[in-house]
């Protein structure tokens, strides 16, 4: 039997119990040894189907059969958790993002390497195997030169007393932070790095101190523009999570397979670019898009595979590893610094 990696949950109630201890569960190379929140950790444990159970930070970084972390706590934390770790020799996967600012992100990724340990940021949309297939898509060039994303997240959240992220004091922001991060990431993994961008937030519905609108528009280096819509503002039936990439032969959609699914589905048109000129432009054509079948890959449990093997086989994270989570820190500022000045950052 392969060796697996014993890992501790930090932060181990809301995202945590819903959607990544069942997949950590699952992973081929890792195990659930322990979890650690101040609220109900013997409730958790026993879900997890561990023994252990830690209301205390110390304890899990104390415990000597707990070779990674995986952080799920509120952001203000991550940055003095992901040090404490470091320091007891700890691997970490934290979730995003990563810290409050770029400047506690620089101090986590110098903890981490000062003590010689991994860590991987929880982008985990990048495994999605719809998405895995529109990257091989678009480096194999069958929808020919990207020319336009669309990425779309939103949801209700309507306000909750004492919910970190509703105030930028504990989670940075709201809705561009939260959200759109995971789309930056997920278009940059696409087509490259982002060249500039400008972005609108705004306090439309609810009365919280983060926003709860965000709207972002992108220039890639490729030449390629973006847009990202993520909103805490609008009803999560509404919404159906789209997903466009258009190039200059073709193009794919996808719904719902943004977020925490596993699933959703698409479909995709290509060999267009040959076409004449017509100049009727008429818009009620048949077009052929054709569905496009994909593996059903938990976008949790393929990320805790890949953190695992890295600590198995002695390779920093490939996905999402410091220089990604810092890349991402500098776009969400840029971003909210557009906000604010309402000018195009380059980045």
């Amino acid at each position: 039997m392969s060796r697996k990696i014993s890992i501790g949950v930090m932060g181990a109630g809301g995202i945590a119990l819903r959607k990544t201890i069942p997949a950590l569960a699952k992973a081929k190379n890792c195990r659930v040894a322990a979890v650690m929140d101040p609220m109900g950790a013997a409730r958790i444990a026993e879900a997890a189907g561990t023994a252990k159970a830690y209301e205390k930070e110390a304890d899990l970084w104390n415990d000597p059969e707990i070779e990674a972390v995986y952080i799920a706590s509120p952001v203000a934390y991550h940055l003095s958790q992901i040090e404490a770790a470091a320091a007891a020799g700890k691997h970490i996967l934290c979730e995003k993002p990563l810290t409050l600012n770029l400047e506690q992100a620089r101090r986590a990724v110098a903890a981490c390497r000062k003590h010689k340990v991994f860590l991987q940021e929880g982008y985990m949309m990048k495994f999605h195997g719809a998405h895995q297939i529109i990257k091989r898509f678009l480096d194999e060039g069958r929808l020919g030169n990207p020319t336009y994303l669309r990425a779309q997240l939103s949801c209700w959240y309507p306000p909750i007393p004492g919910v970190w992220r509703q105030d930028p004091r504990t989670g940075g922001g709201g809705a561009l932070i939260d959200m759109a991060s995971h789309l930056l990431d997920l278009l940059e993994f696409f087509v490259g790095p982002i060249k500039r961008l400008t972005a609108l937030t705004g306090h439309l519905i609810h009365d919280y101190r983060s926003e709860d609108a965000s709207t972002i528009l992108l220039e890639f280096r490729c030449g390629a523009h973006a847009t990202i819509d993520c909103f805490w503002c609008i009803p999560d039936e509404a919404s159906r999570t789209r997903l466009e990439v258009y190039g200059s032969q073709g193009a794919v959609f996808t719904e719902g397979t943004i977020g925490q699914s596993t699933g959703g589905k698409m479909e995709a048109i290509f060999g267009l670019g040959g076409a004449a000129y017509n100049a009727a432009q008429n818009k009620d054509v048949v077009r052929r898009f054709q569905p496009i079948r994909f593996p059903k890959i938990n976008p949790y449990r393929a990320e805790f595979e890949a953190f695992a093997e890295g600590i198995l086989s002695g390779r920093p994270p490939e996905v999402n590893g410091p220089a990604n989570a810092l890349r991402m820190m500098k776009l969400i500022e840029a971003a909210y610094t557009s906000a604010k000045t309402k000018a195009f950052v380059s980045v």
